[in-house]
C-alpha cells in the first residue's frame, strides 16, 4: 500500500509544498498569463502532477496514472452527465421557440430597465445557472438584455455581476457535490454551510444591479423591489440548501425571487408597465459615452438575439410554426414555456420521497477502484477517494435526462429532433467535457499522491488567519479556471487538510472555497470572453474586466469577513450544529 509522506524533499515542508504546487502554478500561468486554452493548460498541469507524484513522492507510476483515470471518470460521471443533460433541456426550449416566449414574458413583467436587469440577469440567470452553468447564464442573459433595449457593454456588465450568488449550487448542485465527493464531507453538511454564506451575497446583488444600470437614482427609486428579490432568493436558497434539496436550490430560489419581485412591484407600483411610477423605460437606454458600442453593432446584436431561437438546421420548427414567432404570445404558449422548469422541480421533488428514494438507491453501486491501494498520509487508513460510486439511477444527470424526456413529450418535440439536439449539445460541450475530465484527473493525482495535503499543512501556518484567507483561494481558482467545480476539485481537499491542521472547521473552510469562488466567476477569462462574444464586444474583454474587478474584490472582502467571523464565537451560531 502506498502512503504519501508530507515532506518528501529533505524533510522540508516548505520546499515540498513549493514542488507540490508546481502543477497548479503551471495551470494558472498557462491559462491566465499565456492564455492557453483551458483543456491544454489542464493537460499540461496533469502531466506535471504525475511527474511530481512519481519523482518527488515516489508514487508507483501505475497508481499515479490510475489515479488520473479515476479522476477523469468522475469528471464524466456524474459531473458532465449533469451538465450535458441540463444543457440539452435548455436547447430543447430554444429549438421549439419556447425560450423566445419566455423572454417576451419577462419583458411584460416590467418596462423599467433597472428591474428588467434584476429579472433577466439575476432571477432567470439563476435558473439557467441551476440547469447549465459553465458560462451559459452570462451568454444568454446578456443577449436577452440587448433584445430588451440594453446597450451591449451594459448588458455584459450586468450579466457578469449577476452570475455570482447562484454559482455554488449551479448545474443542479455540481460544485458542492464535487466538493463533498472529494473531501469526504457529507453533502448535507457542505450544502448547509454554503447555504449560510452565499445568501448574504444574494441579498446584495440585485441592489448592485440596479445601481450599475442607473446609479444612485436607480437605487433610490427601485431599492424596495430589488431588496425584496434579494431577500426572497436568500431565504429560499438557505431553506432549500439546508432542508429540502441541494440540487433544486437555485431553481427554488430563482422562482421565489421573481415571485417576490413581481408581488412587490404590483403592490408598490414601482416598475409596473404603464404605471406612473414605472421608472426608467425603453426606448431611453441608460449608459453612454465610450463604454457603449456603435449603434450598428447594437442593431446587429439585437437582430442576432431575436433570431437566436428562430433559425437553425432544417430539423427545427419553422418561424411561422413557433410559439414565439409573433409579437403577441397567448397564455397557453407562456405556460408551455415554463413547463421544463416545472417538470424538473416535480421530478426532483418526487425523487426525494422516502419510498422513491429507496427504490432509486437500488440503482447504485460502490466499489474500490481497481489498481489503487493508497493510504491517507496522516491516519494511514485506506484513502476514501479510491472508492467509486456508480449511482446511475438516482444520479442528478439521470433525473435531468428523465425531465428532458418528459419535457420533450409535453412540448411535442419529435424524437428525431430531440436526438439531434442531444448530439448537437454533446458537440457543443466537447471541449468542456475534456477540460472538466482533465481537471478532475489532476485533482485526484494531487490528492492521492499527497501533494494537496502537503500544501494544506504548509498553508496551515497562517493559523487563525486562514479562515479569512480561505475564500481568496476559491476566488483565485475560479478566476483562473472559470469554474467553481474546478476550483473545488483543485482546492477543496487542500482546505480540509489545512483546517484539520489548525483546528478550524473543515466544513467551514471547504464551503468557503466554494462561496469565495463564486466571486471570481465575473473575472475569469472564459466568462469575459463569453460575455464579449455574446454581445458583439470582441476585443473589449479588458474593459469589461476593469468594470467588474472592483465589485468582485468588494464582495470578496465581505465573504472573507463573514467566514472569519463564522470561525469565531461572533457568528459561529450561523453554522450548522
Amino acid at each position: 500500500m502506498f502512503q504519501p509522506v508530507l515532506d518528501p524533499l529533505g524533510g522540508s515542508l516548505a520546499w515540498s509544498a513549493l514542488v507540490a504546487a508546481t502543477p497548479l502554478l503551471l495551470f494558472f500561468v498557462l491559462l491566465g498569463v499565456l492564455r492557453l486554452k483551458a483543456q491544454w493548460a489542464a493537460l499540461s498541469a496533469l502531466a506535471a502532477s504525475v511527474a511530481v507524484a512519481v519523482l518527488a513522492y515516489e508514487m508507483p507510476v501505475g497508481q499515479a496514472l490510475d489515479s488520473a483515470v479515476l479522476g477523469a471518470v468522475f469528471g464524466l460521471f456524474p459531473i458532465m452527465w449533469i451538465v450535458v443533460n441540463a444543457l440539452w433541456i435548455y436547447q430543447l426550449t430554444v429549438d421549439t421557440g419556447h425560450f423566445e416566449v419566455l423572454r417576451r414574458s419577462f419583458s411584460r413583467l416590467s418596462d423599467d430597465q433597472r428591474l428588467q436587469a434584476v429579472i433577466v440577469a439575476f432571477c432567470f440567470g439563476a435558473l439557467l445557472e441551476a440547469l447549465a452553468g459553465f458560462g451559459a447564464p452570462v451568454a444568454i442573459s446578456s443577449v436577452m438584455l440587448i433584445a430588451l433595449g440594453f446597450k451591449p457593454f451594459k448588458a455584459a456588465t450586468v450579466a457578469l455581476v449577476a452570475n455570482t450568488a447562484p454559482v455554488a449550487f449551479g448545474a443542479m448542485g455540481t460544485p458542492v457535490i464535487t466538493l463533498s465527493r472529494l473531501t469526504g464531507i457529507p453533502l448535507e453538511d457542505i450544502s448547509a454551510t454554503v447555504g449560510r454564506q452565499t445568501p448574504v451575497l444574494a441579498t446584495v446583488v440585485p441592489l448592485l444591479l440596479v445601481f450599475l444600470v442607473d446609479g444612485r437614482r436607480g437605487l433610490r427609486e427601485t431599492w424596495l423591489p430589488a431588496l425584496a428579490c434579494g431577500v426572497a432568493f436568500a431565504l429560499a436558497q438557505f431553506a432549500c440548501a439546508n432542508y429540502i434539496s441541494t440540487e433544486l436550490t437555485d431553481v427554488v430560489a430563482a422562482l421565489a425571487a421573481v415571485g417576490a419581485l413581481v408581488v412587490v412591484m404590483r403592490v408598490s407600483r414601482i416598475g409596473v408597465p404603464g404605471s406612473a411610477r414605472g421608472g426608467l423605460q425603453p426606448p431611453p437606454i441608460i449608459a453612454g459615452g465610450s463604454e457603449d458600442a456603435d449603434p450598428a453593432d447594437v442593431e446587429r446584436v439585437r437582430a442576432k438575439a431575436e433570431a437566436h431561437a428562430r433559425t437553425g438546421s432544417d430539423d427545427r420548427p419553422r418561424p411561422d410554426d413557433r410559439p414565439g414567432a409573433g409579437e403577441s404570445v397567448d397564455r397557453g404558449a407562456t405556460v408551455k414555456a415554463y413547463i421544463p422548469y416545472a417538470v424538473i422541480i416535480v421530478v426532483f421533488a418526487i425523487s426525494q420521497l422516502g419510498p422513491v428514494k429507496d427504490l432509486l438507491a437500488k440503482g447504485s453501486t460502490a466499489f474500490s477502484w481497481p489498481g489503487l491501494d493508497v493510504a491517507d498520509p496522516v491516519t494511514g487508513e485506506p484513502a476514501g477517494a479510491t472508492t467509486f460510486t456508480f449511482n446511475w439511477l438516482p444520479a442528478t444527470g439521470t433525473l435531468l435526462l428523465l425531465s428532458g424526456l418528459i419535457t420533450g413529450v409535453a412540448l411535442s418535440v419529435r424524437p428525431g429532433v430531440a436526438l439531434r439536439t442531444y448530439g448537437r449539445t454533446l458537440r457543443q460541450l466537447r471541449w468542456a467535457i475534456l477540460t472538466v475530465a482533465t481537471v478532475l484527473a489532476l485533482a485526484y493525482v494531487m490528492n492521492l499522491s499527497g501533494q494537496t495535503t502537503t500544501i494544506g499543512h504548509w498553508i496551515a501556518g497562517a493559523g487563525s488567519g486562514l479562515a479569512f484567507l480561505s475564500p481568496v483561494l476559491g476566488w483565485l481558482g475560479v478566476a483562473v479556471s472559470g469554474s467553481d467545480t474546478s476550483a473545488n476539485a483543485l482546492f477543496g481537499t487542500l482546505q480540509v487538510a489545512a483546517a484539520k491542521s489548525t483546528g478550524l472547521s473543515p466544513e467551514l473552510l471547504a464551503s468557503a472555497n466554494s462561496s469565495g469562488g463564486v466571486l471570481g466567476k465575473m473575472l475569469s477569462p472564459q466568462n469575459l470572453a463569453i460575455a464579449a462574444a455574446a454581445t458583439g464586444l470582441g476585443g473589449r474583454e479588458a474593459e469589461l474586466l476593469r468594470k467588474v474587478v472592483g465589485w468582485s474584490l468588494a464582495l470578496l472582502l465581505v465573504m472573507c469577513v463573514l467566514v472569519y467571523l463564522q470561525s469565531t464565537p461572533v457568528l459561529e451560531w450561523m453554522l450548522p450544529n
